[in-house]
């Protein structure tokens, strides 16, 4: 995936590594070293990554056996059960972001080059609030995702003259 614009951060109380700490105590569970070096990589910087892409940057601490990869999976696992992270699945892969100290935002996805842009629309938000009351419904946040073709992807031309549905069958089919 590729990294768009970053939104500013959230102020949280604990920093990740805490606040997974009390989430796994809470479980009777403790934050073990490798849990503990997994949690820093993730919460490093933002950007959104599958499994594998975190592996790739563990891959060092793999080496030296100061982190497994099956730990490296539950732990991904866990923090989304947390709440620090959300997965979302995109042409059946596992791709996280944060969503601790993270403001709430909304997602643009290329379906050539699998760019995935993140933003955040005062309007949209308006709009989901309207949307709420006029369905006396109590509305805690939203997602969206819209799909689609990116500039770059549009301005390279890759498929020639197809439409926009052929070009995403032919870009699939491809796989």
């Amino acid at each position: 995936m590729s990294k768009s614009f970053s939104l500013r951060s959230v102020p949280v109380k604990l920093p990740p590594a805490q606040r997974f700490a009390e989430f796994l105590s809470a479980r009777g569970k403790r934050l073990t070293e490798q849990r503990r070096l997994i949690v820093e990589q993730v919460f490093s910087h933002h950007d959104h990554f599958d499994a594998d892409e975190l592996i790739e940057h563990l891959q060092g601490l793999i080496a030296q056996r100061r982190v497994s990869r099956p730990t490296v999976y539950r732990t991904l696992a866990e923090l989304v059960e947390a709440g620090m992270l959300r997965k979302m699945v995109f042409e059946a892969r596992g791709v996280y972001e944060h969503q601790y100290g993270y403001p709430s935002h909304d997602h643009l996805y290329c379906q050539v080059c699998n760019r995935l842009i993140e933003f955040s629309s005062p309007e949209l938000d308006e709009l989901c609030d309207k949307v709420a009351r006029r369905h006396r419904f109590a509305a805690s946040g939203h997602r969206m995702f819209i799909t689609g073709v990116c500039a770059d992807c549009r301005a390279k031309a890759l498929f020639g003259p197809l439409s926009l549905r052929e070009r995403v069958r032919v870009r699939a089919a491809s796989r």
